[in-house]
């Protein structure tokens, strides 16, 4: 009887230790978003909008950032709104030029894209906005820019510096996006 017990309780252990080498089934992170509340970012920029209270309003640090070059970095999800502002000075060459290049930059998303839509929208105040979503394994999903056509320019992309793949992260993605369509409702220029 003795040996008997002996044979089962080793058996038992062998079957728990080949089960921890299975490989186990995909799993999905669990994502809690907050609710969306928004305050007025103003700190000396040419240009005023509303922006999570969940985020940070971060200058861009790279060599090269020109003056109001923004992050709005999400720091529970390590993603970040990066806007870049550029005066016009009146210019019509040097607008032509930037709305050329922020459809130049989400092109080159192409080859990890499985769609780009491009459209204009018109915000609650009547400027207009350029948007470009981009669907796929892509670094931005969303980029935007918008323009009062004579003194300002802004363009802006989000970007999500995580490995997890974006059907995973669908649910942040949309919450930074309804973020940036909001920042795009809000924004005034500053004479």
């Amino acid at each position: 009887m003795l040996v008997l017990s002996w044979f089962f309780l080793a058996c038992a252990d062998k079957t728990a230790e080949q089960k921890a080498d299975l490989p186990r089934p995909k799993g999905y992170n669990r994502i809690i978003l907050p609710k969306a509340t928004y305050q007025q970012v103003e700190k000396g920029h040419p240009f005023t909008f509303e922006v999570s209270q969940y985020a940070q309003v971060m200058p861009d640090t790279v060599s090269w950032a020109e003056p109001h070059w923004l992050y709005i970095y999400y720091p529970q999800w390590h993603a970040f709104i990066q806007l870049t502002y550029k005066p016009l000075n009146k210019d019509k060459k040097k607008l032509a030029n930037l709305i050329n290049d922020a459809y130049i930059l989400a092109a080159k998303h192409q080859g990890k894209a499985r769609g780009i839509q491009e459209y204009v929208m018109t915000t609650r105040s009547g400027r207009k906005a350029g948007i470009i979503e981009l669907d796929g394994e892509v670094a931005t999903s969303f980029q935007f820019y918008t323009t009062d056509s004579v003194q300002h320019y802004l363009r802006g992309a989000v970007y999500v510096k995580t490995a997890t793949q974006n059907d995973s992260l669908a649910p942040v993605i949309q919450f930074l996006k309804k973020d940036a369509m909001h920042l795009i409702q809000t924004l005034q220029w500053k004479p």
